[in-house]
């Protein structure tokens, strides 16, 4: 079970980037998925996930990106994207994507056993 997530970058506040998790060694829709993130000196941090299709692909958001990030997954591509609109300045951080080994759709990066390499993503004027 592999995750490589990219797309990350440079963008002013107010604009946005999606960024993309290709998954192997799995099928994307057969497992959860989240998408975390960790600024300098701070914890890992749930942003958004997304249960296998046979949970029922339920979207759980978390109320600091909610309104803003969105989460789908292309099956014929073995992707899942973060959308991420309206970006600003504290969204600064390195966004990484995991899935859980217990096919729990859940926040606590603690649950999660396999990750990608993250990417970094800089608002900025």
């Amino acid at each position: 079970v592999q995750l490589q997530a990219s797309g990350g970058g440079v963008v002013q506040p107010g604009g946005s980037l999606r960024l993309s998790c290709a998954v192997s060694g799995f099928a994307v829709d057969e497992y959860s998925i989240g998408w975390f993130r960790q600024a300098p000196g701070k914890e890992r941090l749930g942003l958004i996930c997304i249960s296998s299709s046979g949970s029922g692909g339920d979207i759980y958001t978390t109320d600091s990106v909610k309104g803003r990030f969105t989460i789908s997954r292309d099956s014929a591509k073995k992707t899942v994207y973060l959308q991420m609109n309206s970006l600003k300045p504290e969204d600064t951080a390195v966004y990484f994507c995991a899935a859980p080994a217990g096919n729990k759709a859940t926040m606590n990066p603690g649950e999660y056993d396999y990750w990608g390499q993250g990417t970094l993503v800089t608002v900025s004027s």
